[in-house]
């Protein structure tokens, strides 16, 4: 299916104005962190267009747009326009695959779901804000590439960047490749549905889990019958090899045409999963917390988890616990953590340094190998042959496990320097488990012209032939000692 638009970005013109005239307004500048980013995933440069409050209905025309970005703020669901903009949007994408999700919400400042126009309420927002600690008021960002922005904006852009290549690559293909599904996608992971009690704690869950790379279902409203909802509740399961549940003391609300709860139901056919998954010889495992407080309980829901009980113990692959929530969410990540990422993370011994570097410069980093390996770290090295998908699949193996990284320019130009510095600032968006603990950029010919972004990056900068370099890289990994 062919777009003349690969991305529309829709936005009320207040939050795109500038404080001078050498400024960018919000909206612009996130478009310019956008492109870059899609670009490298893509291995093409895509159709990024703004439209604003006061643009004219057909230009750029909604029905020719693949993906649809609407930037959500106060100023956003009070304009009657970008609300029209919306629903053109829809109209227009009704006509297509509805199982592809093309409107991807991102929110600029808090507003509350039942403000936000209808048609973004059951989707997933991609915070892009920062609250002060204190006040709990909406902060700006000062500088883009500061340690706050680097835990929550890049995050969030990173993941919503990943998040419209897999659409854009669907919807050109016609369908989810296997190459797509098993080289790039990101593990799935079914988090259940819960009781009114736990909605906070499952919304915090997931949005962890968004942040660390998981695809996590359900990923829509679920059915309010029955029929339909054991349906799609089992069209997920399929996705998947782990379920978690979160039980609280609330037995919660029954769909229609049902006795049972939502969150009874989901356990059951979840049950139904694992069952079939052993027959099979297929992994599939269950994960399932228990409030501490039971004793709230009502007695509806003491006998749902009674029986609960009886169905994790008469089976294999089903683990249940009852302790403080964030223990639960260590063993999460600790269930979830890929077979592979152990195995690199024991190969290197905790102590690996990323090498990045381009093709063209693998024999001028030769003494820096060298010299990494002699003091005692692991070196992990970008791949330079195979397909594009590949090699970026194992960079991001790379950023996931290194401790440190140093990148080296060589024949490299300036913009390619800066895209690395970026993808380190994204890697807590790939699902990486630890602090990286240091960053350099090293430069034997030349410099890396303004060197003040990469320092409020917190990378050191090392200029200078390749003797005084070898030095200060010597001396940089020291620091890890």
């Amino acid at each position: 299916m062919a777009f003349e638009i690969d991305v529309l970005i829709i936005f009320a013109d207040r939050d795109n104005e500038v404080a001078s005239q050498n400024d960018q307004g919000w909206v612009s500048q996130f478009k310019n962190f956008l492109e870059p980013m899609l670009a490298q995933v893509l291995g093409e440069n895509p159709n990024i267009l703004l439209k604003g409050e006061f643009d004219t209905m057909t230009s750029p025309r909604l029905d020719n747009a693949a993906v649809i970005v609407p930037i959500v703020s106060k100023d956003f669901i009070q304009s009657t326009r970008c609300s029209e903009y919306i629903a053109s949007s829809y109209r227009s994408i009704e006509s297509t695959d509805k199982k592809i999700n093309r409107v991807f919400k991102v929110l600029k400042a808090p507003v509350a779901l039942h403000e936000q126009p209808p048609l973004l309420q059951n989707l997933f927002g991609y915070e892009m804000y920062q609250l002060d600690p204190d006040s709990g008021d909406v902060m700006e960002y000062k500088h883009y590439f500061s340690t706050e922005a680097e835990r929550q904006y890049w995050m969030e852009l990173a993941s919503l960047c990943y998040d419209i290549y897999e659409s854009l690559i669907i919807l050109r293909n016609g369908s989810k490749s296997s190459e797509v599904k098993n080289i790039y996608r990101r593990k799935s992971v079914y988090l259940a549905e819960t009781s009114h009690d736990l909605s906070v704690q499952r919304e915090v869950l997931f949005r962890e889990l968004l942040r660390s790379g998981y695809t996590v279902l359900p990923d829509r409203k679920l059915p309010g019958n029955i029929n339909d909802l054991e349906r799609v509740i089992r069209d997920d399961l399929s996705e998947v090899t782990i379920s978690i549940h979160l039980i609280g003391c609330a037995y919660g609300d029954t769909p229609e045409g049902s006795d049972r709860s939502l969150q009874d139901i989901q356990n059951r056919l979840a049950l139904e999963r694992s069952n079939s998954a052993r027959e099979h010889g297929e992994d599939f495992s269950r994960l399932i917390w228990i409030t501490p407080d039971l004793h709230l309980a009502n007695e509806r829901q003491k006998r749902f988890i009674e029986t609960l009980r009886r169905d994790v113990e008469a089976q294999e692959g089903a683990e249940i616990l009852q302790t403080l929530l964030e223990d639960f969410k260590n063993i999460v990540r600790e269930e979830l953590e890929d077979a592979g990422e152990k195995k690199s993370l024991e190969e290197t011994g905790g102590r690996a340094i990323y090498l990045i570097h381009d093709k063209s410069d693998h024999k001028e980093v030769m003494p820096f190998i060298d010299l990494i390996k002699t003091s005692g770290f692991s070196v992990l090295m970008p791949a330079f042959e195979g397909e594009l998908l590949e090699l970026r699949q194992k960079h991001i193996e790379n950023l996931r496990n290194l401790d440190g990284a140093i990148i080296y320019k060589g024949k490299a130009n300036d913009h390619w320097v800066r895209m690395k510095a970026l993808d380190l600032l994204k890697a807590p968006g790939f699902g990486r488990k630890k602090p990286i603990l240091g960053k350099a950029i090293v430069t034997t010919s030349g410099n890396v012209g303004n060197a003040e972004p990469f320092k409020r990056q917190n990378l050191w900068v090392i200029q200078g032939d390749k003797a005084q370099s070898l030095e200060s890289v010597r001396s940089f990994l020291e620091e890890f000692k």
